[in-house]
């Protein structure tokens, strides 16, 4: 239980600092940190990230811009039961690798850096030039609702560098506005996967109370830390849970069932 405190202040602190990143360790944390079954971690998952990410986002209700944040976490509702779907098909050894791989596209990608975007949605005042953005909103949201349903992440990871490089917004807008998205994907995600498996009472209220308490530590820290050393690190420690996933699955192939 020591240990799923501590994971789930590390993945609250994530949420909190970048506006995603927590999801995207949250399952392999539980799987094979606490030792949650994968159809039980991802239902847990889904649920410890989107309320933990409601938490962080309240600091924050100025930056929301809310429009965009229901645009794309409305299109990705259908897709992420789409991707449930998909995910009952797989063995879990497929979808733990296949999430590792995800892992490895974002850890290179946040290392890459998120620069301003190239031809920027938001004009001059501040408001947002719906027709360019909502080409590029609605796209995204499909896929990070998918990526939801399929691996029970709330998709801040993506929805964050897809906010600066697609349409231009501020990266604190960007995180505010992602964190709405978390939520909104995590709760059609925890929808589409209800019911298929039990969840431990226990882990679950341990793994949230401190996910939330470290959401609400990263609110008051976030200004002070310089945003390119935190994702630089979230990169680095994201490809080194990616790297232990794969091997974990390839030297022993029936560890997860």
């Amino acid at each position: 239980m020591t240990l799923v405190v501590v994971l789930g202040l590390a993945i609250g602190l994530l949420l909190g600092l970048l506006g995603g990143g927590g999801s995207i360790l949250a399952v392999p944390a539980l799987v094979y940190g606490a030792g949650v079954p994968l159809a039980s971690s991802v239902l847990t998952s889904l649920l410890v990230v989107g309320v933990s990410s409601a938490t962080s986002v309240l600091p924050r209700l100025r930056l929301v811009q809310w429009r965009l944040a229901a645009v794309i976490g409305g299109s990705g509702v259908a897709s992420a039961f789409a991707g449930a779907a998909l995910n009952r098909r797989l063995d879990p050894r497929v979808v733990l690798v296949g999430f590792a791989v995800l892992m490895v596209v974002a850890g290179v990608r946040m290392l890459q850096g998120t620069g301003a975007g190239t031809a920027s949605s938001v004009r001059d005042d501040g408001t947002l030039d719906w027709r360019r953005c909502l080409p590029r909103a609605v796209p995204a949201g499909l896929a990070v609702g998918f990526l939801a349903g399929l691996f029970g992440v709330g998709g801040g990871f993506l929805v964050v560098p897809a906010l600066v490089l697609l349409l231009g917004l501020p990266m604190a807008a960007a995180v505010a506005t992602s964190l709405v998205v978390v939520v909104l994907n995590s709760a059609s995600g925890f929808a589409a996967h209800a019911g298929e498996a039990p969840v431990d009472a226990g882990v679950t209220a341990a793994f949230t109370v401190a996910a939330v308490a470290g959401s609400l530590a990263a609110a008051r820290l976030a200004p002070r830390v310089p945003a390119d050393h935190l994702r630089r690190g979230f990169a680095v420690l994201v490809l080194v849970v990616a790297a232990l996933v794969v091997g974990e699955n390839l030297l022993s192939p029936g560890a997860v069932a």
